[in-house]
């Protein structure tokens, strides 16, 4: 005799998880390889998915602003005579040509023989005409590597300080 047992009838005043015909209750059986249907349905997750992409996005976004910002300050795009370069006349000046305009009060410029000694004549400018360039006039220099010494306040207050060297047949 198999089959299904039924549960003992219960009492009128007897609560309902009391008697000693109940069942245990058991967990739903999935057939291998079937999805579960009383599951969320696959685009329920979307909205979390779409969330995470939206953070990704709002988090590289900020990165770029502080990449932007952090990329403030001035930069050299130009100078004459260039970095490294072989010139068969002295220049008569060193100039410098920054991406910002520069604060004059602050910023220097210098040229040194290769042994260190100032041979510029000490009158650095920034450019009334342009506040993006920076200048020094030469006496006429002879043949010889020399030193061009930089310290560039930009307006926003970022300080930029290098150097390069070019030289003279």
């Amino acid at each position: 005799m198999g089959g299904s047992r039924r549960p003992a009838p219960r009492r009128a005043d007897e609560p309902p998880h009391v008697g000693a015909g109940l069942r245990r209750a058991r967990a739903p059986r999935r057939r291998a390889g079937r999805r579960d249907r009383r599951g969320p349905h696959p685009r329920a997750r979307a909205p979390s998915r779409l969330g995470g992409v939206r953070a990704l996005l709002l988090a590289a976004a900020l990165g770029l602003v502080l990449v932007e910002a952090a990329l403030a300050h001035a930069l050299l795009v130009a100078s004459s005579p260039a970095r490294r370069a072989v010139l068969s006349h002295p220049p008569a000046r060193v100039e410098l040509w920054f991406n910002e305009r520069l604060e004059s009060a602050y910023s220097t410029l210098s040229v040194e023989t290769a042994a260190g000694v100032p041979v510029d004549r000490g009158d650095v400018t920034v450019g009334p005409d342009d506040p993006r360039k920076l200048s020094v006039t030469l006496p006429a220099l002879a043949s010889g590597r020399y030193v061009v010494r930089y310290r560039a306040l930009s307006v926003d207050g970022h300080l930029v300080e290098s150097s390069f060297v070019f030289s003279v047949k």
